[in-house]
């Protein structure tokens, strides 16, 4: 072997340690993030994104039809469901997938301390949902706990069933929130949910293009995983510190002004 070819060689891993190192660090920070979560919900190759673009329609019984935001949905298009007050100094923005365990982690570990600054008026938290492992893993379980969730927001129940959602979020691969009898069946555990509104709702995928719309949004917006969570527009994944806690003081200081 040449010495020129041996430096060639030597060249390319150094710059592919150097990859993997980084790559490394991209996980720490996720997996800082969602305290006791083993799992990110991330997107493929672009490859496989377009892919799943080019399908959506064609599989799990999707349907074409006009975009149907649900009452009260903010920001551009009108995809964002919002919890908290509007005048509230600062904004958490949540783009996140109901059959993602990761988005389930993050609930888990921050749900109380969300509620508690929403309720307050210090927090307005805006969320997106998309069908990221619908793509991943095939099935519509995304998708339809996507508009069972906008179904919720027209009672004026989203945060109450979104928390039920997570509750009972089956196992990444179990694809139960494709049922809507199951999700209508969770619906009986937010009190004054489970309507006939509710049902048509939920059995018409009246938001399905909806959630599709915020999913495509997601997918411009260059995020790579779920949950996306941004503070004032910051992405908050990159503070290997983030805790409920420091988030909590975050919020205050800016209510403080």
């Amino acid at each position: 072997m040449s010495e020129k070819n041996h430096d060639g060689k030597r060249t390319a891993r150094e710059r592919l340690a150097v990859e993997r190192e980084k790559q490394k660090a991209a996980d720490k920070r996720r997996r800082t993030l969602i305290v006791g979560a083993s799992i990110v919900c991330v997107l493929g190759l672009a490859a496989v994104i377009g892919v799943i673009a080019a399908n959506a329609g064609k599989k799990g019984g999707e349907k074409a039809g006009p975009v149907v935001a649900p009452s009260g949905a903010q920001g551009k298009d009108s995809l964002a469901v919002p919890v908290g007050k509007d005048n509230a100094r600062s904004t958490l923005t949540i783009w996140e997938d109901v059959r993602c365990p990761a988005c389930q982690a993050f609930e888990v570990a921050y749900r109380p301390t969300l509620h508690q600054l929403a309720d307050s008026g210090k927090l307005r938290i805006q969320y997106h949902l998309v069908r990221l492992i619908d793509g991943n893993l095939h099935g519509t379980g995304s998708l339809r706990g996507a508009n069972a969730a906008a179904c919720a927001q027209d009672a004026g129940k989203f945060r109450e069933y979104h928390d039920v959602l997570y509750a009972n979020q089956p196992k990444e691969t179990d694809d139960a929130f494709a049922d809507n009898a199951k999700l209508i069946e969770l619906a009986g555990k937010v009190p004054g949910l489970d309507t006939p509104a509710f049902q048509k709702c939920v059995k018409d995928g009246t938001h399905d293009s909806w959630v599709d719309k915020s999913h495509k949004a997601f997918q411009r917006g260059g995020f790579t995983g779920t949950p996306t969570v941004l503070l004032n527009g910051k992405n908050i994944y990159e503070d290997q510190t983030m805790t409920p806690a420091k988030l909590k003081q975050m919020v205050e200081a800016a209510d403080r002004g």
